[in-house]
């Protein structure tokens, strides 16, 4: 396989964009599919879950493979809802370029946002697409100002749109300098070049002067040809757009109609012309599994040693666990063994095999650059590094974020218990952002996510899919605890078990810190190694239950500043013990204090509902910090707690006679006020 001819590409949005439209016209045109899925009537293929097609939304990635022009490209379609988002950033984990898609009409949305900075935290060049130009309200310019306010990339049309809602016909390529027109008779599949209408020459020679001074930045050739009046060839610019891609620059912008089945194959023609194939992309790096100090890079390329990361584990009722994972380097073969880390165990690939949404086909050889799947592996999770036995590497471990809600489950009857707990396991190897425990004081089984409907759909695939009938109650936050004030505080622990004494005594700073959990042991004298473990073990899992309300610590820096111990006496039993009763007691003389999530609330209303929206807001204690005009509705911004937001969408839709739209996703914690957390106290205590 020709590693310059594959793209690996990621389609991502805020929730309702037209994201897995779009990706099921891809596959349309790319003649994957042959007759067109819809969302609103459950049949897109990417949205293979029942529960996907029941509601209308993207719940898991889907993997597909398309070729398109000699290319072959690798799709993961990603969901918009914020309760999914890890779906979107494992998959950006891996990914080498991405097509985020933008409302003509909502433009930057907060899930577009919050997919943005996660593309930015791993450097992914992307290439946006405003869909829904045939939608009243439609407003391409705005979207384009809107990128630009938000965001560090430049948004550079390579498109404008030719008549926009209801008399949207086409597209202006800037590039080529032509107007494309396409067959509705063909459903899009055919599409006609023309002259640029005599109407819209003076507004594509704007944005064109703008496409052409950027662009002018990386190739002087275009500037001169510009100062001359001569048209730059095609080529020189789409490579001059392209390098300026590759190094996060610019963002090329196109536009159509998914739905209306416009705009989509340019969109494909961009995805080869600007986004790189694994050749462009730098080598990745990874450490010495024996020295964490020791920078190893592997480049994506079939000769060097095999290397590849997990970044998801879905379970098939027939093959058992299924490993997503993208290969950096080297090839792998069927029936090969393989390092896994963390844990340095070994495990076997008994299948191989490539995705096409929940269908599998399988395959002899993945190679380095590829997407595929892997079955038969034992001891991994999301993030874990694959690797060749003789040349071991490690590469970064994945970041998850916490669950904000929680609530209790159990079996119907005790015949399934054991069953559930299988079930669960297998939910917590797919999801890494739902997590499940027992309540040490009540006995229950907690359940947690990032959201309502992240419990729900969850609950809903233990009834359906696994087929075991639970009980539930309400969903509850997921608080968390901190420390308000710096205190210091020392114990010595010291006590007779079996014939030893084991002593040591500990001082340790406690303070409160905005960068989360921070164990930190700074000591003038040294001691022995198993003792500094013991100790940092000790202080980490205190961390994982408050001594208020058992909710798990944060913003807190621990540091040992003092040690005693007796040679004889001292045992990492002793320096654990007295490590804990310091934090415990260092804890309660800080001030502590619950910390409650809180959620950034985005709603569009119009202005006849704006004042019962805005006092609904307050009554839960919500905070609004921006009122803004969108065409004939307003936006406001606010922060809500999310103890407030429960029932949200339904009191909104009472409010506005179902007119208005939200969305909302985890912001920030902060101190929950004394009365309420006396309320709560009393009500758990």
């Amino acid at each position: 396989m020709d590693l310059a001819k594959l793209r690996n590409i990621g389609v991502a949005a805020h929730i309702d964009a037209g994201k897995t439209t779009t990706t099921e016209r891809v596959l349309y045109y790319a003649k994957r599919i042959h007759r067109m899925g819809d969302v609103d009537d459950g049949s897109a293929t990417m949205d293979w879950m029942q529960q996907e097609r029941e509601r209308g939304i993207t719940i898991t990635s889907a993997a597909t493979i398309v070729g398109w022009k000699n290319y072959r490209i690798n799709i993961i379609d990603t969901p918009g809802h914020v309760d999914f988002t890890i779906e979107v950033e494992r998959a950006l984990k891996v990914l080498d370029g991405a097509v985020v898609v933008f409302c003509a009409v909502g433009g930057v949305e907060p899930q577009s946002e919050t997919v943005w900075r996660q593309a930015n935290r791993y450097h992914i060049p992307r290439i946006a697409f405003v869909n829904k130009m045939d939608r009243a309200g439609a407003d391409f310019e705005r979207v384009v100002d809107m990128m630009g306010a938000r965001f560090p990339q430049t948004p550079i049309p390579i498109q404008i749109p030719w008549g926009a809602e209801q008399d949207f016909a086409g597209v202006i390529d800037l590039v080529g300098w032509r107007a494309i027109r396409w067959k509705d008779e063909t459903l899009g599949a055919e599409f006609v070049a023309e002259e640029i209408p005599v109407e819209l020459a003076r507004e594509a020679q704007r944005w064109r002067e703008i496409l052409v001074n950027k662009a002018g930045e990386e190739n002087d050739r275009i500037v001169e040809d510009f100062m001359a009046g001569k048209q730059t060839e095609e080529t020189v610019l789409r490579e001059a757009l392209r390098k300026l891609t590759l190094k996060n620059e610019i963002i090329p912008v196109l536009c159509g109609s998914a739905l209306k089945n416009k705009g989509v194959q340019p969109l494909l023609d961009a995805v080869i012309d600007y986004l790189p194939s694994p050749l462009d992309v730098p080598s990745i790096q990874g450490h010495d599994p024996a020295d964490e100090a020791k920078t190893i890079c592997r480049r994506a390329d079939p000769e060097e040693p095999f290397s590849a990361l997990v970044f998801k584990l879905t379970h098939s009722p027939h093959m058992g666990p299924l490993a997503f994972t993208r290969v950096y380097s080297g090839v792998l073969e069927r029936g090969t063994t393989v390092k896994t880390f963390p844990g340095d165990n070994r495990s076997r690939a008994t299948k191989l095999l490539l995705a096409h949404s929940n269908h599998f086909e399988e395959v002899p050889r993945l190679q380095a650059g590829e997407i595929g799947l892997i079955a038969g592996l034992r001891h991994v999770t999301t993030g874990t590094t694959l690797c060749d036995q003789k040349h071991p590497i490690v590469y970064e471990l994945m970041r998850f974020p916490e669950p904000v809600i929680h609530q209790s489950v159990e079996p119907r009857t005790t015949a399934d218990e054991a069953k559930l707990g299988k079930t669960l396991e297998i939910l917590q190897l797919e999801d890494p952002t739902f997590t499940v425990r027992t309540d040490p004081e009540t006995g229950q089984l907690l359940i947690s996510g990032m959201g309502e409907l992240h419990l729900e759909i969850l609950v809903d695939r233990l009834k359906r899919e696994f087929r075991v009938p639970v009980r539930t109650g309400k969903p509850q936050v997921s608080y968390r605890e901190t420390v308000t004030r710096k205190t210091e505080h020392s114990f010595t622990f010291s006590r007779l078990i079996g014939q030893k004494t084991h002593y040591a005594g500990v001082t340790l700073k406690m303070e409160h810190h905005e960068g989360g959990k921070d164990v930190r042991i700074k000591l003038t004298l040294p001691i022995p190694r198993e003792f500094l473990d013991a100790m940092r073990q000790s202080l980490t899992d205190s961390f994982s239950a408050g001594p208020m309300l058992g909710y798990p610590i944060t913003n807190v820096r621990v540091t040992v500043t003092d040690v005693d111990y007796r040679e004889e006496d001292a045992s990492d039993i002793a320096f654990k013990a007295a490590a804990s009763h310091a934090f415990t007691e260092a804890y309660q003389n800080a001030s502590p204090a619950l910390l409650e999530p809180v959620m950034d609330v985005e709603v569009i209303t119009s202005d006849e509902y704006m004042g019962d929206v805005i006092a609904d807001l307050g009554t839960r204690r919500g905070k609004v910090e921006l009122v803004e005009n969108i065409q004939e509705h307003k936006l406001i911004k606010a922060f809500v707690p999310l103890a407030a937001s429960f029932g949200y969408a339904t009191t909104l839709r009472s409010l506005t006679q179902g007119r208005a739209s939200f969305a909302m996703h985890f912001s920030h914690y902060a101190v929950l006020p004394e009365e309420l957390r006396k309320k709560l106290f009393d009500y758990m205590v």
